[in-house]
């Protein structure tokens, strides 16, 4: 059975987004060390899972000269992998490798479970992640903590009615002061 994977950068005060639904923070402190490790964690495989503003965030860069220059092998994954899509909203696909799922997402995650292929990962998304940790789809939670303080925005788990148990297995403290957590759910 494939496991589902949530990963995001997240601020200490627990946001992943300022007030303004800006990203941009995840990039600080961003060096060598940080980049490889994200190449490596996608030579891995998988499927990658966005919910429809993540997907369109990462439409916009991964195909840009600008992604290939700076960060070659990892926009090469990032652009290889197959892509699944939560939205209800969302007109169409602009990627050739991707699957919108427009309803039942929790069917649709319980079903692609179930399957042997390789691990699937959502990438950003609050809105995805406290809808499929709910019911219990998550398998494992990976966060990079910026040492940014936010102050104020939007959780992962801004939706989440009920506690969410998890165990650490794994942490990395990179050496501009990012820290990388991996969690199971307990």
């Amino acid at each position: 059975m494939r496991e589902l994977i949530a990963f995001d950068h997240v601020s200490p005060d627990g946001y992943f987004t300022d007030e303004r639904g800006d990203l941009s923070r995840a990039k600080e402190g961003s060096d060598g060390e940080q980049d490889r490790f994200a190449t490596e964690r996608a030579e891995g495989g998988g499927m990658l899972l966005f919910g429809r503003v993540t997907y369109e965030l990462m439409a916009r860069f991964w195909p840009t000269p600008q992604a290939g220059q700076t960060l070659a092998r990892l926009a090469e994954r990032m652009n290889s992998l197959p892509e699944v899509v939560l939205s209800w909203s969302l007109g169409g696909a602009r990627r050739n490798n991707t699957t919108l799922v427009k309803a039942d997402p929790v069917g649709c995650l319980r079903r692609m479970k179930a399957e042997p292929e390789p691990d699937v990962a959502i990438l950003g998304g609050g809105s995805t992640v406290a809808h499929l940790a709910g019911p219990g789809l998550i398998d494992e939670y990976e966060f990079t903590v910026t040492p940014l303080a936010l102050g104020a925005g939007r959780t992962l788990f801004d939706r989440l009615k009920e506690r969410l148990h998890l165990r650490l297995l794994r942490s990395h403290v990179f050496k501009k002061g990012k820290v990388f957590l991996r969690y199971g759910s307990a």
